[in-house]
């Protein structure tokens, strides 16, 4: 009988057991749901209106990831605006002009804002013009409106060392610029036309995101960089401000309350593509014609940068 009874008090605690462990689960699972929510991102249960916020910092190459996502919040019904904070000296041609489509896609539909940190030249000013708005500091270095194309070439110390290069082309122009040749005539003249052509669309751009005329945007695009407060005279930022300026000015012109929650951009899976671009320019710097990256930064990358 003894038996009996301390089987019967032994399944009691067991039970008490089980009890407590299943409420904390479910207390955890839903802890877990509310800050999900809290993210205003539960498709489930529906997410709650916010203003976007994407982080631009450091060298800007090709992300299609990135892109994707930026494009994507045109027509996510949630999201009420965005915001680009820009810490960056600029990057590469492609990646920058990518970039600047994709948030000129969401500036299309929803207002769009600057806002720039220390640093936001080059092609990082590039992205900054797509917006409705930029904000600058005052000690904010942008601008910087321009093209940069440049190679080594070390045909002078091979030939004291008694390696020669031999080199096979399809055409005059196949090898141009060369690292182990000087750069022919004829090629300078083709490279010139390639920063040109490039430098036309950087302009194009900056003239049609700040309503200026392509000849007032080149009496300014002579590659310098320029302080917040240059820039502002100058009509390349809008006013003097942060994060506080952008949310105020979403308020007053567009009516997006000021406590809408500011929700991080996330961009699914890791992208190779970004860092792949940036290892492959250290690499081939020693095996072929690479092009550096103007700024405070001495990175080189394997495009054109801007400037």
């Amino acid at each position: 009988m003894s038996l009996e009874v301390d089987l019967l008090l032994d399944r009691k605690r067991l039970k008490r057991r089980l009890v407590f462990w299943r409420v904390a689960a479910v207390a955890a699972l839903a802890a877990a749901v509310l800050g999900w929510l809290g993210t205003g991102r539960f498709p489930l249960l529906g997410a709650r209106a916010h203003v976007a916020l994407l982080a631009v910092n450091g060298i800007i190459t090709d992300d299609p990831a990135r892109d994707q996502a930026v494009e994507k919040l045109a027509t996510e019904p949630d999201v009420k605006a965005l915001i680009v904070a820009i810490d960056s000296p600029g990057g590469s041609v492609a990646g920058g002009e990518a970039l600047h489509d994709a948030i000129a896609a969401v500036a299309a539909k929803k207002p769009v804002v600057a806002v720039m940190g220390p640093l936001a030249a080059s092609a990082a000013y590039m992205i900054a013009v797509a917006a409705d708005r930029i904000y600058a500091r005052e000690g904010t270095l942008t601008g910087s409106i321009g093209v940069i194309l440049e190679t080594g070439e070390v045909s002078g110390l091979l030939a004291k060392l008694g390696i020669t290069a031999e080199t096979i082309v399809s055409g005059p122009l196949k090898d141009q610029p060369s690292l182990t040749a000087p750069i022919s005539p004829e090629g300078r003249q083709v490279l010139q036309g390639l920063v040109d052509n490039l430098f036309g669309q950087f302009v194009a751009m900056v003239a049609d995101g700040r309503h200026m005329s392509v000849a007032a945007v080149k009496a300014l695009a002579d590659g310098r960089a320029y302080t917040g407060e240059q820039a502002l005279k100058l009509g390349l930022i809008d006013a003097i401000g942060g994060t506080s300026a952008a949310r105020a000015w979403l308020a007053s012109a567009h009516r997006i309350p000021e406590s809408l929650p500011a929700v991080p951009l996330e961009i699914s899976g890791l992208s190779w593509h970004g860092l792949g671009a940036s290892f492959g320019g250290l690499l081939k710097i020693f095996l072929s014609q690479e092009v550096n990256l103007d700024g405070a930064l001495a990175i080189w990358q394997p495009a054109e940068q801007l400037r």
